[in-house]
């Protein structure tokens, strides 16, 4: 990572969570959206590469874009004229802040907390089916999450290229995912075996 260079703006930004600025900026792609709208498209596009947040932790985060000035809503009626549906929109202020974000906060590097290798990495205390029910179900983990990447990326608004991108690299992360499990399941069979013969060796 580029060591991020001060800049004179940053006294005037909030340290808000990685969060509120997801939601910010996915605000930034629509004229308006409701609460239900952004965790419908977070599901279906930040899930892969980030997290999709809970309806609270989304309503929580609008709640402090607006209380920064960020993001501005209203109530819209529904057809029945009496259920009403909250709208929240970016305004110019978080339009500029979330620029900010994108371009000047520090960049950190991906943490990568991989419970299934920390398994593979415990393998001598592990039941080998076990291990290897393990490592098949993560494969078949990342061929699923493959599949919804692909659709996903596929449905794509035309006008929003940077999340399709970002949804066509979703899609080679988990088919490179699956094939490194693979290759490591095939490890962890050929690891079982030498211990089996040195088992059946020291036995003889």
């Amino acid at each position: 990572m580029t060591d991020a260079q001060p800049d004179p703006a940053d006294a005037e930004v909030p340290d808000l969570p990685t969060t509120s600025w997801a939601v910010l900026g996915m605000l930034s792609h629509a004229d308006e959206l409701s609460g239900y709208d952004l965790k419908k498209w977070a599901d279906s596009s930040l899930q892969f590469f980030y997290w999709s947040p809970s309806f609270s932790q989304i309503y929580a985060e609008l709640k402090r874009l607006e209380k920064h000035g960020y993001a501005s809503s209203r109530t819209v009626l529904q057809e029945d004229g009496v259920r009403g549906k909250r709208m929240y929109a970016i305004t110019a202020s978080g339009r500029a802040a979330a620029a900010h974000w994108v371009n000047h906060a520090p960049v950190e590097a991906p943490v990568l907390k991989h419970s299934v290798m920390l398994r593979a990495w415990l393998g001598h205390l592990a039941e080998p089916d076990r291990l290897r029910e393990i490592l098949t179900e993560h494969i078949g983990y990342a061929e699923r999450m493959r599949g919804l990447a692909e659709a996903d990326a596929a449905t794509e608004q035309p006008q929003r290229p940077y999340p399709a991108a970002v949804l066509r690299w979703c899609v080679r992360h988990y088919e490179a995912e699956a094939e490194f499990g693979r290759e490591l399941l095939a490890d962890v069979d050929k690891g079982a075996a030498k211990i089996t013969r040195k088992a059946r060796s020291r036995a003889s």
